[in-house]
């Protein structure tokens, strides 16, 4: 097997190539990817099926690499960026620039376990959830963005029909995102395995359907996640600063991962702490502790994506009366007798 490390940036992609130790730059676009592809028939000849690819995933910026690689069967490794660093620091690689950092790639197969080399799978409808989710995303950013300049117009008094102006754009905005959203659900609806794993993670005391689509659309978008690498890829893992041995900062989420996962997964938290009993005696229990508002908050959304993960990888719905024995809470009945 051989390694082919890539660098990928938004224009470019650097590409260390171990035999003959040739380093190249070429633009990301699919054209440049058919000539790469051609020079390395000419490199490996009958072998060039025993290439593997590595590289982070870097989102819309690699998705053209993910794509290429699924239609010519190409293996990849698309390495954590995490990992990648802490591969880096074990081969004593402190330099960095994207010749380097394709020469680091290239080398970090060795960490790889063998289930981590895939040659690609595109599904059309895991795709075009993601299209939809990416234009929810954008949807919802502006109508934040409309929203924080409106709050600045009220607080100055400003002009009424410039308000009445954003408030109707804000409407329309809302409006389109519900659109999405039915988009969504009914690709979903239509798909027999979806719709089973969507109604698993709808199950869940607290969680609505929108949080519902959105933690789908995570767990599809990466398959083979363990439960503690969902939780980091939405940055939602903790993270402590420490200087020397007396210093140490406070613990802080990375915020590493995609922002639309905390924020759609917030008001579900409130929802989950007020009326999903299991939840509730675990935000108690933390703010028992000791624990800040918010932290709890925090720890209430990691729980949340720990179990809608576990129901979606299992395929079942959430038992209720199995998560109060589990939290040690007993039914009012069984208190009475």
């Amino acid at each position: 097997m051989y390694s082919i490390g890539i660098d990928v940036s938004k224009s470019s992609l650097n590409i260390h190539i171990p035999k003959n130790n040739l380093d190249l730059k070429i633009e990301n676009n699919l054209k440049a990817l058919k000539a790469l592809y051609s020079k390395l028939k000419k490199i490996y000849k009958k072998e060039i099926d025993k290439l593997t690819f590595v590289y982070e995933p870097t989102g819309s910026y690699s998705a053209l690499l993910y794509r290429f690689c699924a239609e010519k069967k190409i293996r990849v490794f698309m390495i954590n960026p995490k990992q990648a660093r802490n591969f880096a620091k074990a081969v004593a690689q402190r330099n960095k620039s994207d010749k380097i950092d394709a020469k680091v790639l290239s080398q970090a197969i060795v960490v790889a376990k063998e289930s981590e080399i895939v040659i690609p799978y595109i599904n059309p409808i895991v795709e075009e959830i993601k299209e939809l989710i990416a234009y929810y995303k954008l949807k919802v950013k502006l109508r934040v963005q409309l929203n924080n300049h409106l709050e600045s117009l009220k607080a100055k008094e400003a002009n009424k029909t410039l308000i009445a102006s954003l408030k109707k754009d804000i409407a329309k905005i809302k409006k389109e995102e519900e659109t999405i959203m039915e988009s969504i659900c009914n690709i979903i609806i239509k798909d027999k395995e979806l719709k089973a794993k969507y109604e698993s993670i709808i199950s869940i005391d607290g969680i609505g359907k929108v949080a519902a689509i959105v933690l789908l659309h995570l767990f599809i978008k990466y398959p083979n996640a363990n439960q503690r690498q969902i939780v980091s890829l939405t940055g939602l893992d903790p993270i402590v600063k420490e200087s020397g041995s007396s210093i140490r900062g406070k613990t802080k989420i990375s915020k590493a991962g995609g922002r639309i996962y905390r924020g759609t997964l917030f008001m579900p938290v409130m929802v989950a702490i007020r009326h999903n009993n299991q939840i509730k005696e675990f935000y108690t229990r933390l703010k028992e502790n000791g624990k800040h508002t918010t932290v709890a908050q925090v720890a209430v959304m990691r729980k949340l994506i720990v179990i809608a993960h576990s129901l979606y990888k299992s395929g079942e719905f959430y038992d209720k009366e199995r998560y109060l024995q589990n939290a040690g809470i007993q039914k009012e009945e069984n208190l009475a007798s």
